[in-house]
């Protein structure tokens, strides 16, 4: 099932001054608390700071302060692209926009570019996937849960990103619908399985990504990925450590964002290619090893059969180093 629409939300990239109907903005009240509504007239945003009316906050500078009925001052500006990813409504766990910025440099998205998502969860990745695709590219999402599809398409619409995002409701394993796209990302929890269906979807030397959580997948992923000539194998895992903005005394501050997932990024090319030959050095080396190690057990073996029959007695074989 496909789910594709247009959305009212129309403060998308507009160039506009000032806010208007149905813009989406960010409201930051004095003690930081960050409230995303979309304004429409005669609405009301009540807060502990008070009550907020939309009607003065339609016609706003962005960046200009309004006040509640007790006169408490807020700002309004323009959301970012963090604001809309950690203000969707969640039903399973988001890509932290830290992953998801990492994401998009691997699969090197810009403007126009055509990309597959197979778990779109929540739409958080989906979100940052669109805003960096738009306006003339395209994210073709793929969610096999119906209610967990529904929420994402929710929650697009509400950000105004929709009108980039075709959504569909079905499994990896089913294949996905588009070929010659410039990348694919897999966020699932058994990404290898599903090489074969990114391969006929991605153009050559076109990118993949995926995001795991434990080692142990991601070396059955590395290992599925040399199999179906994959190269550039990239393996990451991102520390987010911020710092207190305060000139006269800067330090870190008491937390950090550490491990969230680990990122695996690689790119496609032609079978007819020998993908071993455009391996890092590190892994040609130690598969070298490997088969001379494989070759040294095979002649011992070989040696002691012959032993065994009272043939020739042989010095030990050196080890590789």
């Amino acid at each position: 099932m496909t789910t594709q629409g247009q959305s009212s939300t129309n403060w998308f990239r507009t160039g506009r001054a000032e806010t208007a109907a149905d813009d989406l903005i960010l409201l930051v009240t004095t003690d930081h608390k960050r409230y995303l509504l979309k304004l429409q007239p005669n609405n009301k945003l009540h807060t502990h700071q008070g009550i907020y009316e939309h009607n003065d906050l339609i016609g706003t500078q962005w960046g200009d302060e309004v006040r509640s009925q007790l006169g408490t001052p807020a700002l309004v500006l323009e959301p970012g692209l963090q604001d809309l990813m950690t203000h969707l409504r969640r039903g399973t766990q988001i890509i932290y926009p830290k992953d998801a910025a990492q994401l998009i440099h691997r699969l090197s998205l810009r403007a126009g570019s055509r990309v597959i998502e197979a778990g779109t969860g929540s739409g958080a990745l989906t979100t940052a996937l669109a805003w960096t695709v738009a306006p003339t590219g395209k994210v073709y999402t793929y969610e096999a849960r119906s209610e967990t599809h529904q929420l994402a398409r929710r929650n697009l619409e509400r950000v105004g990103l929709l009108p980039y995002v075709e959504m569909f409701e079905g499994s990896a394993a089913d294949g996905f619908g588009q070929t010659d796209v410039d990348a694919v990302m897999l966020d699932m929890r058994e990404p290898w399985r599903f090489l074969a269906q990114t391969r006929a979807s991605l153009r050559q030397g076109g990118f993949f990504a995926a995001l795991l959580p434990t080692t142990n997948q991601v070396s059955t992923l590395i290992a599925e990925l040399e199999a179906q000539s994959f190269i550039d194998v990239v393996v990451e895992e991102l520390l987010l450590r911020g710092y207190k903005p305060i000139p006269d005394r800067l330090r870190p501050e008491d937390s950090m964002a550490a491990h969230t997932g680990f990122l695996i990024s690689a790119r496609s090319i032609t079978k007819r290619v020998d993908a071993k030959l455009w391996q890092v050095r590190e892994r040609q080396r130690y598969r070298a090893r490997k088969e001379y190690q494989a070759q040294i057990e095979a002649e011992e073996e070989r040696r002691k059969a012959e032993r065994a029959d009272g043939g020739k007695k042989y010095p030990p074989l050196p080890l590789p180093g």
